[in-house]
């Protein structure tokens, strides 16, 4: 799979853990961000790994946790 800034994606289960997206990265508990929560990507690292801005924080995720979200509106076609 391949990510670009802003695609918006959703985890595709609970990870053990989220590693934030900071200059020192930590280790969070995985319920900061549930499987339902829409984030946007906002860098790209690598190692097919993204960082993704969720509510309560960013945290970088592989792109294989990642499922992308598709809106009604940005299919080709839709009026």
């Amino acid at each position: 799979m391949t990510a670009s800034i802003g695609d918006r994606m959703r985890l595709k289960q609970k990870p053990a853990y989220l590693k934030s997206a900071d200059p020192m990265p930590m280790l969070r508990p995985p319920d900061l961000v549930s499987t339902q929560e829409v984030g946007e990507v906002v860098a790209l690292h690598p190692f097919e790994t993204v960082a993704v801005r969720f509510r309560r924080g960013t945290f970088l995720i592989p792109l294989d946790q990642l499922e992308t979200v598709v809106d009604p509106g940005d299919e080709e076609g839709a009026d």
